[in-house]
């Protein structure tokens, strides 16, 4: 069997996101096909699909008695891009079908308390505590995000500087790697991603890490490549559908959180220019027309 061409026998649409094919039954076909240490990945993943959407690739590997290369290169014999894609495609196809009928505005608000119940149990205090003192405590504070995970991460760092603790948020990709590489020992890189495993982001991370800043990670997944690299870990749990493309209501855990963030770093009593804000935002407004 090939292992790059999964076998399209009755018919069947063989790529991941085919209409008639499965994560499962991807990895089914190619499995007969891989060598010990791939094929021992292989049957963790069928033995146990539905733990690993949770799981690191080093927790992978620890189950299937490899390393976390051989997983990576297993997923992508088994069809897939990498492990991430192997975790998205498994969560999506455990993930419960919506409802068509019933109120829609009460559905929305109802998930909606779910998920801030679920982040509320989830959200670890001290790693809070300790996110906080390292904020406070820094020379310098990044803030990194990207797609969905963006916007929440910009209103926050707007909400530190009314507090009078400065915070760089650029946005462009490059933006963020240039800024990276800046920071050192005594700076703070917090990087905010629904997976922790975007790309961008994470490699903003790295870069921060490598040049000695210390890494808060803000995530929706305690196990996953950029809570791996981090010093602090605050995550709010998964909720919604984790395939979903809008992770909204993991996004609407991810402001409440920022926010308990930057009350945990106000409470402290460090001098900090945060006067004349009420001025600035007052002046910001223009005065109706008599």
């Amino acid at each position: 069997m090939s292992p790059t061409a999964a076998p399209t026998s009755q018919g069947q649409d063989a790529s991941p996101t085919g209409a008639s094919s499965t994560a499962l039954a991807l990895v089914r076909a190619y499995a007969p096909g891989l060598g010990h240490g791939e094929g021992a990945v292989a049957r963790v993943i069928l033995e146990r699909p539905e733990e690993i959407p949770y799981w690191s690739t080093l927790e992978l590997a620890t189950a299937a008695g490899t390393s976390p290369a051989t997983v990576i290169r297993a997923c992508k014999r088994l069809g897939f891009r990498g492990y991430q894609h192997l975790r998205i495609e498994l969560a999506r196809q455990d993930a419960p079908t919506e409802p068509e009928q019933g109120d829609r505005v009460a559905n929305v608000f109802a998930s909606a308390r779910e998920a801030l119940q679920l982040g509320e149990r989830a959200v670890d205090r001290e790693a809070v505590k300790r996110a906080a003192g390292l904020i406070a405590g820094a020379s310098r504070v990044m803030f990194a995000a990207n797609g969905f995970s963006a916007p929440p991460l910009q209103d926050a760092a707007m909400r530190f500087a009314t507090s009078g603790r400065p915070v760089e948020a650029p946005l462009d990709i490059l933006a963020q790697q240039f800024t990276a590489h800046t920071l050192g020992p005594g700076d703070v890189c917090l990087a905010l991603s629904h997976s922790g495993a975007n790309t961008h982001t994470l490699a903003a991370v790295r870069t921060a890490q490598h040049g000695g800043a210390a890494i808060i990670a803000l995530c929706s997944y305690a196990r996953a490549p950029i809570p791996e690299l981090a010093d602090v870990v605050i995550s709010t749990g998964a909720v919604g559908q984790q395939h979903a493309v809008d992770p909204f209501f993991a996004r609407i855990n991810h402001s409440v959180a920022l926010q308990a963030l930057l009350e945990s770093f106000s409470a402290l009593e460090i001098p900090r220019r945060s006067g004349g804000m009420r001025e600035v935002v007052a002046g910001a407004l223009a005065d109706a027309p008599n």
